[in-house]
């Protein structure tokens, strides 16, 4: 039994409402994580996300049988069970469903969120041809979606009732209220404390792993074949559950001539990003659930496959202009504020840079003129500060490199930090941090060209004195790049992922045998099926498991282990080597093969996850659907030149 409640565990789903808030959980029902839950609400779109509405809990009943539909992890149990009952699940598009099957009987779940509404709304359909008796009983929590929720005497969840099917809740004094209603049914209210629930995905990850949640009562109801009843929960003013709710619409891909369904299939996981911020009143992308928020860094990489490959033009200048208008001394924020009296945080050397290549993809697609000369200025600011310095000792050095760096700080996407400890110190000149420098020097002088900007200025110079000591301190007698150098001081020879940057971004400072070089020793060292490892095995800083309690992930995160973003930069510098050929396209296309099963078979339905482990990649970890990992999927498969003679279903 307990193998196999885990193999129903083990799958997850996502639905999202395009402002930050969803609904998760096991295909089982079952909560594995701290981030689980039937209404996660984000209450200043897209963050400040609460859980309020953990699960729910269903019991059926035919003539004189129950069936106990759910599942919950306690001290030594699984109970209930239901999972036995599981007929087929689907977490494709952006709801979930669940067929439940009995000797005599049949149940249809779904759920889904209406857009733009912190409200998730439950479907049951008798789908069998006997009358059943649906009981239904939500289990409430009222917490931060990081913490966990134990019983305490503050919290009475008070129920007032505006109506014979609406509920009212208060979880403590002042807290503003949860909205359930029914289509139909009787509430019988009653309050009690479900103790101890386990969450194994944070046992797993050395976090507490124990909640405790209240249950207010059951609704109860016949339901005749073909009969529905829609259940709503929300944080917003009543909403009356009726057939007609539409959830959060994922439309389409811009492209039309996608050549396979996994691509579309891909498009609409990856509108799930896009979301809505209430401090800006634009777009913005998150960079991964269920976690992460709207961060600088990734969201300048993730569009580029998101928005821009998708051709959502509106929805990318939306977002450029969001972090444009927060360019402070040349730095863009790697975290951006949630709360409106918050200062954004700038510990980020390559977020800026990052917006040179966006900005430079989105001229590509659109070729928007206007937008790029409103925003010229603001990129000229970005140069300037460089040149002479800014936060973090991030200055042009005499070699012509860019360097960055103070003890203490980890500014490039290398970034775990264990309280004061930086598991990987890059303090001087980063191999991708000087390739995106070279790409945003590049990128400023040809849109200043093509706008015939007046006001721009001469980067020749910094041009010319960079691709002087590029190839001098960064090309390895072994024929690959250094990761980290300090011109006559000191250069850090790691066999690491960041040097792909050489080949896949715009424009490379080294010549094409050189580039090819480059991507013979990533293939040969750091490549697999779902990403390049971020050090290669022979390291003896090689870490070979992503796994244990915060310290060992932390100093594991970028000690070996795979992320599945740079199988997109490795693709498509292997593209952009071959020139596209039709050949290459069908061999990157192939490769991808087990990170599409992952999409389809594995982990979150229908999402790719954030990293795997460095040795053996074969199970998703980290975040469940990470931006970066759709995105630069999308980036590849979307581009104008990738082509498939014959399209793979």
């Amino acid at each position: 039994m307990q193998k196999e409640f885990s193999q129903y565990a083990e799958r997850e789903f996502l639905v999202s409402n395009g402002i930050g808030g969803y609904c998760s959980s096991s295909v089982c029902g079952a909560n594995t994580r701290r981030y689980h839950g039937l209404l996660v609400a984000s209450l200043n779109p897209p963050t400040q996300r609460m859980v309020l509405v953990s699960k729910l809990e269903e019991t059926l009943t035919v003539e004189d049988t129950r069936y106990e539909l759910s599942a919950s992890q306690y001290p030594g149990a699984v109970n209930p069970t239901g999972f036995r009952f599981i007929e087929k699940t689907d977490g494709s598009g952006n709801t979930f469903t669940a067929r439940y099957s009995g000797p005599d009987w049949c149940l249809e779940k779904m759920i889904s969120m209406p857009t733009g509404k912190n409200t998730t709304v439950v479907q049951y359909e008798n789908a069998g041809k006997k009358e059943i008796q649906l009981t239904v009983s939500p289990l409430l929590v009222y917490r931060d979606y990081h913490a966990l929720f134990r019983e305490n005497s503050e919290f009475d969840f008070f129920t007032e009732r505006p109506d014979d099917t609406t509920l009212k809740i208060y979880a403590k004094y002042q807290a503003p209220p949860l909205y359930i209603s029914a289509n139909n049914g009787d509430w019988q209210l009653k309050n009690t404390w479900y103790k101890d629930v386990e969450y194994e995905r944070e046992k797993e990850r050395g976090f507490d792993y124990k909640e405790d949640m209240m249950k207010i009562g059951e609704l109860n109801i016949t339901l005749q074949p073909d009969e529905i009843l829609q259940l709503a929960l929300s944080a917003d003013e009543p909403v009356v559950a009726d057939e007609d709710d539409l959830p959060f619409a994922i439309p389409a891909a811009g492209n039309s001539d996608l050549p396979v369904s996994f691509i579309t299939d891909l498009a609409r996981s990856g509108e799930k990003f896009l979301v809505t911020r209430k401090s800006t009143a634009g777009f913005t992308l998150l960079a991964g659930y269920h976690w992460f928020t709207d961060w600088g860094r990734d969201t300048m990489i993730a569009l580029r496959g998101l928005t821009i490959a998708t051709g959502k033009q509106e929805e990318t200048k939306s977002i450029l202009e969001t972090f444009v208008a927060y360019i402070d001394n040349g730095m863009l924020p790697n975290r951006f504020p949630d709360y409106e009296n918050d200062l954004p945080e700038y510990n980020s050397v390559d977020a800026a840079l990052w917006l040179f290549i966006a900005v430079y993809d989105y001229h590509l697609a659109f070729g928007d003129k206007a937008f790029i000369a409103e925003i010229f200025d603001r990129l000229s600011d970005i140069i300037r500060w460089h040149e002479k310095g800014t936060r973090y000792n991030i200055r042009v050095n005499e070699q012509g490199l860019l360097y960055a760096g103070e003890p203490g700080v980890q500014l490039t996407w290398m970034d775990a930090k264990v309280g004061d400890f930086v598991v990987t110190p890059r303090i001087g000149c980063p191999v991708e941090i000087n390739i995106l420098w070279y790409n945003a020097l590049q990128i400023y002088r040809l849109l200043a060209k093509e706008l015939e900007a007046e006001n721009a200025f001469s980067v020749e110079e910094l041009i010319t004195s960079f691709e002087n000591s590029f190839k001098k301190y960064f090309i390895n007698r072994n024929g690959h790049l250094n990761d980290v150098v300090i011109p006559e001081v000191y250069t850090d020879e790691s066999i690491r992922p960041n040097m792909i940057y050489a080949v896949s971004l715009p424009f490379s400072p080294l010549s094409e045998d050189q580039q090819k070089n480059i991507l013979t020793v990533v293939e040969k060292e750091l490549l697999t099926p779902y990403g390049l490892r971020t050090l290669n095995i022979a390291d003896p800083g090689f870490k070979p498991l992503y796994e244990g309690d915060a310290w060992h992930r932390d100093t594991a995160y970028h000690q070996g282990t795979v992320w599945p973003f740079l199988w997109g930069e490795w693709a498509l510098a292997r593209l952009k080597m071959d020139q596209f050929s039709r050949e290459s396209c069908k061999a990157v296309w192939d490769h991808s093969a087990q990170l599409r099963d992952h999409f389809y078979n594995e982990g979150c339905c229908h999402a790719i996850a954030e990293i795997y482990d460095g040795l053996n990649p074969l199970k998703g970890k980290g975040c469940v659907h990470q931006a970066w990992s759709v995105g630069n999927m999308l980036m590849v498969f979307l581009h104008p030149e990738f082509k498939l003679e014959t399209p793979t279903p």
